[in-house]
């Protein structure tokens, strides 16, 4: 499978580095350069692109910005090539395939590339359930199943986050808190956000501000639910589905 790809990145000389290693890669073929995202944006406008070569510091607009931003209504699978180290997180965050920092070996270069070639062959799941890189599939779609826990960003670092711990996920204006059995997380993202991440077989939607594991569900009074010390309200409009995924026909009932 050959692999369209463009350059964005406002150095000529590295721009003609990262040229020459993909004339070099059978796979890839370069489809066009930018020198920021904005023209980078009208490249893939026009024509399908595979993977995305993106730069970080750039006038007018940053690659983290771009990225954030949407990264265009068609984004490829993006490499980060940077003399920045420091936006590694950043960049992980957004799920870029692979953060490359300046000077770049060929090896290295050859080794991000094959990450991409590899979530190409997986396809649809190898890329999130809508085909688009940095955009949230459903975790039975496109992650690993077999997997017991993520990591989240908060603050400056990543945080591991045990799915067998996660209490519950609590919506708070634009940020959420992942309780879990020893501490709180509060990371910058939305209920929506997390919730396509999370495997639905064990966590459910009971409030528009709360997301729960029905494994770790204690007991049930009401319209509330107890997950160790906490309390949580199930609303009129997720009670009746909530509860169906909590109760799973296991209530023992008198003859």
């Amino acid at each position: 499978m050959l692999l369209k790809a463009i350059i964005v990145d406002d150095e000529p000389v590295a721009r003609k580095v990262l040229r020459e290693y993909i004339e070099d890669i059978d796979y890839l073929e370069l489809a066009g350069m930018a020198e920021n995202p904005l023209k980078a944006d009208a490249l893939m406008a026009q024509k399908r692109i595979d993977v995305l070569f993106l730069d970080i510091n750039m006038p007018k607009l940053t690659g983290i910005e771009f990225l954030r931003a949407g990264g265009g209504p068609h984004r490829p699978l993006v490499i980060i090539t940077t003399a920045y180290a420091e936006y590694a997180l950043d960049g992980f965050e957004l799920d870029v395939v692979d953060y490359l920092v300046k000077p770049i070996s060929f090896e290295r270069f050859l080794k991000a590339c094959g990450k991409v070639r590899a979530r190409y062959s997986d396809g649809p799941a190898g890329r999130g359930a809508d085909g688009l890189a940095g955009r949230p599939g459903h975790m039975e779609a496109g992650r690993d199943q077999s997997a017991d826990h993520f990591f989240v960003k908060c603050g400056d670092s990543l945080e591991k986050i045990v799915y067998r711990e996660l209490l519950y996920v609590e919506a708070m204006m634009n940020y959420i808190v992942l309780h879990t059995t020893g501490r709180k997380h509060i990371a910058y993202l939305t209920l929506k956000g997390i919730l396509t991440q999370l495997p639905a077989s064990h966590f459910v939607q009971v409030h528009k501000s709360f997301v729960v594991n029905r494994e770790m569900v204690s007991s049930i009074r009401g319209n509330m639910l107890q997950l160790g010390a906490a309390t949580v309200p199930v609303s009129q409009h997720y009670y009746e589905a909530a509860m169906r995924e909590i109760l799973r026909d296991r209530i023992i009932k008198r003859n």
